[in-house]
């Protein structure tokens, strides 16, 4: 029989743990880690050149100097698995006198490029690689993945648990809870990490601004979720233990 201490404890573990998964599961899947804003742009040649960018962004070969500099000048928001820019879905757009209307386009990072090195100089590759801005990139996506999949792991454990009316194994689903909110914590820390890195070495056109997006914030926010999910399972299992031993104690005096 489970106290209801116990068990409202494990409820409100069990609904932490969702919005926390939620969370993750949506800032991974969106591009809004990083929002870069730069001014509207009037003039044939820069509308050129901007197009040029847009071109090469698309469906140019796989550069992070190249990528970059078309994120600074395009409004370019960068995720996880996402690189987008916002760019007119008017080719004469900048002959129109009020704003033109704008849409999204976005490329992902396949598998390979998620791996691909990062150089000391983006886009030089005789400058060396850069082993710090590597594996911070390398560590950011796959940090969540194993994230996700503690708690997957934690929650069939906990299906089977439950199926047996068995406690035994709270503490280590609280264990699985708070090594994926560390996990979690460790890839924004990442993520933030290698955008202060590559701005240090690409510098930002003037009035060219960066800030941090939503779905940075929804991972932040998932990490001490998982981190309460966990507490609340590790004092469940403690304190049903510490109460089954003193029951036991009792019954054999």
């Amino acid at each position: 029989m489970v106290d209801n201490r116990y068990a409202t404890a494990l409820v409100i573990s069990c609904v932490l743990s969702i919005l926390a998964t939620v969370y993750l599961s949506v800032a991974v899947g969106t591009q809004h880690w990083y929002i870069y804003t730069s001014p509207s742009v009037r003039g044939e040649s820069n509308a050129s050149e901007l197009r040029t960018l847009q071109e090469e962004f698309i469906s140019g070969e796989f550069d992070e100097k190249m990528y970059s500099d078309s994120l600074f000048r395009l409004n370019g928001t960068l995720g996880l698995w996402w690189r987008c820019v916002l760019v007119p879905t008017d080719t004469h757009w900048y002959k129109e006198p009020a704003d033109p209307k704008m849409e999204m386009e976005c490329v992902s990072f396949t598998l390979s490029q998620q791996f691909t090195p990062k150089y000391k100089e983006p886009g030089n590759h005789n400058s060396g690689e850069d082993l710090i801005r590597t594996y911070l990139w390398r560590c950011q996506f796959l940090l969540p993945l194993v994230s996700l999949g503690l708690v997957v792991l934690g929650g069939i454990i906990g299906i089977c648990a439950c199926i047996c009316r068995s406690l035994s194994p709270t503490l280590g689903i609280g264990v699985l809870h708070l090594l994926a909110g560390l996990c979690t914590l460790a890839t924004v820390c990442c993520y933030l990490a290698g955008m202060d890195l590559l701005h240090r070495v690409s510098v930002l056109p003037d009035k060219v601004d960066g800030s941090l997006g939503w779905s940075l914030y929804l991972a932040l926010i998932s990490s001490p979720l998982h981190m309460m999910a966990a507490a609340l399972l590790v004092w469940a299992a403690r304190s049903h233990s510490q109460n089954y031993y003193r029951m036991t104690a009792y019954r054999v005096a």
